[in-house]
């Protein structure tokens, strides 16, 4: 599994980074100070490291210093917004820059970017009897093919990596269709309603009041 080492002052964050990240398949450990994080990275291999700036002990450029000969990747994750902190932290060596607020699918849309340009994303997502092969772009339900159009295998795969996260309409338009969202659903709505009666969830896959849908998995 997916090694993730979350490094953020605010506990709140840290614990909204790793629910999510571990709903996706990811395995999460997080600390709130830059010399424990130093110290978790000598003692533990990580395939990942989320990364805040303005941390207590060491500053996210100082552990991004010591990160950089380790040679694994790196998002900053911080509130530092201008350009030139941006610069400064890709010129240390970071991978990816991500400005908070973030919305939680695009966080864990940018992790799974970084992962592929190492090797090191899943590309086999599973939940109860329904398995994916993103790569591979396949689709078995309790070993039994399962053909889904192009749009409905793209939103499978964000509801399979987003389980137990309402997902906002605009979101998973925006994502699948790839363009912008004016706020007509019916589109979006028939073809869920064909994924849950293509894989039988028509109880796992609900809709959210004025937000628009979860996938409901037990952990």
């Amino acid at each position: 599994m997916i090694k993730i080492l979350i490094v953020d002052d605010e506990k709140a964050i840290c614990d909204l980074i790793d629910l999510n990240l571990t709903s996706a398949g990811y395995h999460c450990t997080s600390v709130q100070d830059g010399m424990e994080a130093i110290n978790r990275i000598e003692k533990e291999d990580y395939d990942l490291i989320l990364l805040d700036i303005m941390l207590p002990g060491a500053d996210g450029y100082d552990v991004m210093e010591y990160i950089r000969p380790l040679g694994v990747p790196v998002i900053f994750i911080t509130a530092k917004h201008e350009v030139k902190d941006r610069v400064k932290g890709l010129k240390l060596g970071a991978d990816d820059y991500l400005v908070k607020p973030f919305d939680v699918v695009e966080l864990v849309a940018r992790v799974e970017a970084v992962l592929r340009r190492y090797s090191k994303a899943e590309q086999r997502l599973t939940v109860d009897d329904v398995i994916v092969d993103v790569e591979a772009r396949r689709v078995t339900k309790a070993g039994m093919p399962v053909e889904l159009t192009n749009k409905e295998f793209g939103l499978l795969v964000l509801f399979m990596k987003n389980k137990n996260v309402a997902l906002f309409r605009e979101t998973l338009y925006e994502k699948v269709w790839e363009e912008e969202y004016y706020g007509d659903s019916r589109t979006l709505d028939l073809h869920v309603q064909r994924l849950r009666k293509k894989l039988c969830w028509e109880h796992n896959l609900v809709a959210v009041y004025k937000v628009g849908y979860r996938l409901e998995v037990s952990e």
